[in-house]
């Protein structure tokens, strides 16, 4: 199970510590969050960025993870590829997904949640996200996780977040949560906080 990806190795050029993985939202592709990387500040960070596995319908260039108008159309296959690549991620990085990081915008959001969440990942960025899966404290241990939304967000409301926030918390998952008074965007404070949170973890 192989998806395209877009490599940046670590700053520093040194032997990476610990890898990212950074799942674009529904109509981008893998160079949309490419510009995080000097915003968060990770110098020994080798990060990757897969393209989704499926044409967007409309957005020339855009790729979807799953298709959103028809009833999630895709989603189960593409959720079985990305799990799968993930496992494979040992090999190929030499580093193992103790100290491999899962996160996405929107809909990569939701598919670092739902696969993420089920592996022992060195933690879970949802950035916009929501959860598609109803989660159970039969799963735990869970990675640790951090989640951050827009209340001003139009494309996917602060309500969203606000019950998987919930639902996460009532099943033992070590949750960091912000709320940011903007909209279906990434902000510079997004960035730093995930900076904080990937440090902790891997200190």
């Amino acid at each position: 199970m192989t998806l395209d990806v877009i490599s940046h190795n670590p700053t520093n050029n040194k032997s990476p510590e610990f890898v990212f993985v950074l799942l674009h939202g529904w109509g981008a592709n893998y160079h949309d969050l490419i510009a995080l990387i000097p915003m968060l500040n990770l110098p020994s960070c080798l990060f990757l960025f897969p393209n989704a596995p499926y044409l967007h319908p409309q957005v020339p260039g855009g790729r979807a993870w799953y298709e959103l108008d028809n009833n999630n159309e895709g989603i189960s296959a593409s959720l079985d590829q990305f799990y799968r690549w993930l496992l494979s991620l040992e090999d190929t990085t030499n580093l193992p997904l103790s100290k491999t990081f899962v996160g996405g915008f929107s809909q990569g959001g939701a598919m670092s949640l739902d696969v993420g969440l089920q592996l022992p990942v060195a933690g879970v960025i949802s950035l916009s996200g929501y959860l598609h899966f109803e989660p159970t404290s039969d799963r735990n241990p869970f990675p640790p996780t951090f989640m951050s939304h827009g209340t001003q967000d139009a494309v996917i409301p602060i309500e969203s977040a606000r019950v998987a926030r919930k639902k996460l918390e009532n099943v033992g998952v070590n949750l960091t949560y912000h709320e940011f008074d903007i909209g279906h965007e990434i902000i510079p404070a997004q960035a730093h906080l995930i900076h904080d949170f990937i440090l902790k973890v891997v200190a």
